[in-house]
Order: structure tokens, then C-alpha cells, then sequence
């Protein structure tokens, strides 16, 4: 018997976020009166699409359920793992007893604060009839050099090279499937990389170059400008 087809979101939230320097993890940091993982489920949230969020948090976390949003009822929280793969694949077994095979999974960096409903939107709309699925991504812009320690040894052809953005958006099956076959694999940097090594067809869906991911400092005042001025 065919079911409807439903979409969730996973957000890998354990990490230490260490390049920003701060005495607590980026996700809890301060961010136009929240904090910048309640801006980012606020986003998801607000899409309206998903049936459930899974959230991967840290099992020592100090600062989650103080969060009004944790008690969110389609929030489910998952136990977060040491790589961002062990937090993803953490976050879809909290799925198990209510996602399908063929179900969505749209996992999205809890330090992207600036997605847009649209963006959401047109991520699904490009990749819903896909056998596989695909991620948001942004073609570089900049000339790309290959060094060894601190010298340039080539220019590398920018035509054919893209950023990597979330949300990543494959099967629910195919995506745990891939990272329960290449755990531990330190190649996994993302859902999919993991996809591709299970010989995956991963498409490309151009996205929008506010989709910023807060990893420094300054990144906090960029995705302050970008939330106050989206529309």
C-alpha cells in the first residue's frame, strides 16, 4: 500500500564550534534575541513541510532544554555523536518508528541561521521525483589555487567546482543505509559524500549565497544582516 510522502529534518547540533572562540558551542550563541539554533529550527519550523525535526545533541549539553523551542512538539531530540555522521545517523534512528523508505530526509547545519522558506521549498520541488536526491550548493566564484604548505603548486578549473550548503536532502533509507556503511569512514564530511560512496547520484540544486554558515566571530554580524533584511 503507497503512503504519502513526508519530509523530516535532521540537525547534527554536538559540535564545539572551537574556531569561534567562545566559552560556550556557536549553536547557543546569541543571535538577534535568540540563539542561533532556535533562529535556524525557527526557519524550519516555519516551512511548515516537515512531519518531525530530529535534533543530535550532545549528551553533557547544558543549554538545550533550557531552550523553549526543545520542548517544541514536532522537535524530537537524538543523541548526538562525535562526528556530525554519528549525530545524522543518531537523529534518523530517532525517526525509525514513524519515517518510510522512501520518505525525505532534509539534514540542515544547526549554524545556518539564514535559510529561507523559499530555498526549503525549491530544494524539495527540484528533487522530490529523484531516486537518490541532492543538496544545495553554490558554484565558486573565486580562483582556486592547490598548495603545498604555504606555496602555490596550480591553479585549479573553478568551472566545475561547487560549494557544498545544506540542507541535504536524500531518501530516508538511502541515507541511513550509506551512513551505517561507511561508519567511521573519516572521507564522510557529509550525508553526501556518504551517498556518493555507495555509488549515489547525488544532483546539484543552486542556493542562495545568504546561507551562510557561522563558524567565525564575524559570521555572527553577516547572518545578523541577512535575517534583518530577508523578507
Amino acid at each position: 500500500m503507497m503512503h504519502n510522502i513526508n519530509y523530516y529534518a535532521v540537525v547534527p547540533a554536538a559540535g564545539v564550534g572551537k574556531r569561534m572562540q567562545t566559552n560556550k558551542p556557536k549553536q547557543y550563541l546569541p543571535l538577534i534575541g535568540k540563539t542561533v539554533i532556535e533562529q535556524t529550527l525557527s526557519r524550519l519550523l516555519n516551512t511548515t513541510v516537515f512531519s518531525a525535526i530530529a535534533v543530535a545533541i550532545s549528551k553533557d549539553d547544558p543549554y538545550w532544554e533550557a531552550l523553549e523551542i526543545s520542548s517544541h512538539s514536532k522537535i524530537i531530540r537524538a543523541k548526538g555523536g562525535k562526528e556530525r555522521a554519528d549525530s545524522v545517523l543518531s537523529a534518523l534512528c530517532a525517526l525509525e518508528n514513524q519515517a518510510h523508505d522512501n520518505d525525505w530526509v532534509l539534514v540542515h547545519d544547526a549554524a545556518r541561521p539564514c535559510i529561507t522558506s523559499k530555498e526549503i521549498h525549491h530544494l524539495i520541488d527540484s528533487l522530490k521525483n529523484e531516486p537518490y536526491g541532492g543538496i544545495l550548493a553554490l558554484a565558486s566564484q573565486d580562483t582556486l589555487k592547490q598548495v603545498t604548505g604555504n606555496i602555490i603548486q596550480s591553479t585549479i578549473d573553478r568551472s566545475s567546482i561547487w560549494r557544498a550548503l545544506t540542507p541535504q536532502m536524500f531518501r530516508y533509507r538511502i541515507l541511513k543505509s550509506a551512513l551505517e556503511q561507511t561508519a567511521g569512514n573519516p572521507e564522510i564530511t557529509d550525508e553526501a559524500s556518504a551517498v556518493e560512496l555507495m555509488g549515489g547520484m547525488v544532483k546539484i540544486v543552486e542556493g542562495n549565497a545568504e546561507n551562510i554558515k557561522i563558524t567565525r566571530p564575524e559570521d555572527l554580524a553577516l547572518a545578523q544582516f541577512y535575517l534583518e533584511n530577508q523578507t
